[in-house]
C-alpha cells in the first residue's frame, strides 16, 4: 500500500450492475423463481474470479456451488432488497438509504394515449412503436420509417423507462435531450417512471447502430439519502458512470460519464490517485446492458473475469484509510431463458481495507445497510432506517 500522509478517509463503492447471487424469497411474485445471475455466469468456461474469491465472494451465505476461501481477506454479506421492485433506480436508491414501498410504474402494453398526445403536441412530432422492445431491434424495425417521417421511436422495457430513439442526422442529440426533458416533465406522479432515456443512433438502413451519446433523465430521489448527508457534511461525492443520472445529480459534487466497464475501471483508478475525502460511487453497467439482457452467458463471464483481473491494480494502491465496497443493485440472469428482464435476487457485499476484519455478516435485511455503513465511517448518523456493519468489521488500529 502507498504511504498515507493526509489521513483522509475514502470509500470506493463499486456496483457491479445486475450481478445478483440467487433468487430472493419473494422472487416468484416477480416471475424470477430460480434465478441466479452469478451462478449462470460461473457456468461458462470463461469465468475466472480468483481475486474476488480470495476476498470472500464465494464465502457469502447461499453460495454453496463454488469452493469458499479458507481465510478470506474481506468482510462479506448477502444483501436482501427491502424495496418493492427490481430495477436499477430502486436498487441504487436503496443502497443509498431510500426504500421504495411500491415498484416504479412499468408499461407492458405501452404508454397511455393522453401522455403520448401531449408529448407529441409539445415536440411537434409523431410517435412510432409505443411498446416494450429490444433497443437494437427497435431501430432495425422502425428506423427507416423514423428517418423518412421524423417521427420519434418511443418504446419501453420491463424496467420503468420511457425511451426515445432518434437518428442523429434527423434529430441532433441536443434536440433529443430536450425532448427527453419534456417527457420527464410529463412523467410524474402516477406515471413517474424511473428514467427517461435518450437513445440516439446512426448508420444506414439495415445497419443502424446506437451511439455512445445515450443520456438518462431520472426522477429526483424522494428522500434524504447517503449522498445528501455526505455532501451536507462537506465530503466529496464523486459519481462514475450512470450514478449521476440515477440520482438526478442530487447530492453529488463531481461526476464523469463512462462508455462502459473498461472506462469505468480506468476512471476509478484515476480518482484513486487523486487526493479527496469522501465517497467515489461507481456503476459498471456492461454486465446488465450488454450481456444479462441478451442471455449472453459467456459475455457476462468474460466481463466478470475482466473486473477480477483489474482488481489487483486497484488493491495495490489502496491507502490505509481507504475502504473498498463491492455490491450489486439487482439480478439479470443470462441463463434464465424465460425472460431477459431484471431478476429479483440477493446481491453480494464484499468489503476490504487495511482496517477491515474478514467477518462473515450473514444476510442483511436491506441494501440500505451499505449506506448506513458508509455514513458511519465518516461519523455521520443516517437519517434513514438501516444498520451500519462497521462496528462488526472495523479495526481502528
Amino acid at each position: 500500500m502507498n504511504p498515507d500522509t493526509s489521513h483522509k478517509k475514502r470509500i470506493f463503492l463499486i456496483v457491479l450492475d445486475s450481478v445478483g447471487i440467487g433468487a430472493e424469497p419473494d422472487a416468484a411474485e416477480y416471475g424470477d423463481e430460480g434465478t441466479n445471475t452469478l451462478k449462470s455466469a460461473a457456468s461458462s468456461p470463461y469465468f475466472h474470479m480468483p481475486n474476488m474469491a480470495s476476498l470472500g465472494l464465494f464465502n457469502i451465505e447461499g453460495i454453496d456451488w463454488r469452493p469458499s476461501a479458507a481465510s478470506p481477506f474481506g468482510a462479506v454479506a448477502r444483501m436482501r432488497e427491502a424495496s418493492k421492485g427490481k430495477d436499477t433506480t430502486i436498487g441504487h436508491w436503496e443502497i443509498a438509504g431510500i426504500r421504495s414501498q411500491r415498484p416504479l410504474p412499468t408499461y407492458p402494453e405501452g404508454f397511455p394515449q393522453e401522455i403520448l398526445e401531449e408529448f407529441s403536441r409539445r415536440t411537434g412530432r409523431g410517435i412510432l412503436c409505443n411498446r416494450p422492445y429490444s433497443g437494437t431491434d427497435v431501430i432495425r424495425d422502425y428506423g427507416d420509417e423514423h428517418v423518412r417521417t421524423g417521427k420519434l421511436i418511443v418504446y419501453t422495457s420491463a424496467d420503468s423507462v420511457f425511451q426515445i430513439a432518434a437518428h442523429e442526422s434527423v434529430i441532433p442529440p441536443e434536440t433529443l435531450y430536450e425532448y427527453c426533458r419534456i417527457a420527464r416533465e410529463l412523467l410524474t406522479g402516477e406515471h413517474g417512471v424511473g428514467r427517461v432515456i435518450a437513445r440516439p443512433f446512426e448508420g444506414e438502413s439495415g445497419h443502424y447502430v446506437r451511439t455512445p451519446r445515450r443520456h438518462d433523465f431520472s426522477l429526483q430521489p424522494p428522500a434524504v439519502n447517503m449522498l445528501d448527508q455526505l455532501k451536507e457534511n462537506g465530503y466529496d461525492v464523486i459519481a462514475v458512470g450512470k450514478i449521476f443520472d440515477i440520482f438526478a445529480g442530487k447530492g453529488i459534487t463531481e461526476h464523469v460519464y463512462t462508455a462502459g466497464n473498461a472506462e469505468g475501471m480506468q476512471r476509478t483508478l484515476e480518482y484513486q490517485s487523486r487526493d479527496f475525502e469522501g465517497l467515489c460511487f461507481i456503476n459498471l453497467v456492461d454486465y446488465d446492458m450488454l450481456y444479462g439482457h441478451r442471455n449472453d452467458i459467456d459475455g457476462y463471464a468474460k466481463a466478470l473475469t475482466a473486473f477480477d483481473e483489474w482488481l489487483p491494480s486497484f488493491l495495490e494502491n489502496l491507502r490505509p484509510d481507504d475502504v473498498l465496497m463491492i455490491t450489486a443493485d439487482h439480478g439479470c440472469d443470462p441463463g434464465y431463458t424465460v425472460s431477459t428482464d431484471h431478476s429479483r435476487e440477493y446481491t453480494p457485499l464484499v468489503i476490504y481495507g487495511e482496517r477491515i476484519a474478514p467477518v462473515n455478516l450473514g444476510t442483511r435485511p436491506t441494501f440500505s445497510d451499505i449506506g448506513a455503513t458508509v455514513l458511519d465511517y465518516f461519523g455521520i448518523r443516517p437519517r434513514f432506517e438501516a444498520e451500519s456493519v462497521l462496528p462488526a468489521i472495523f479495526n481502528p488500529t
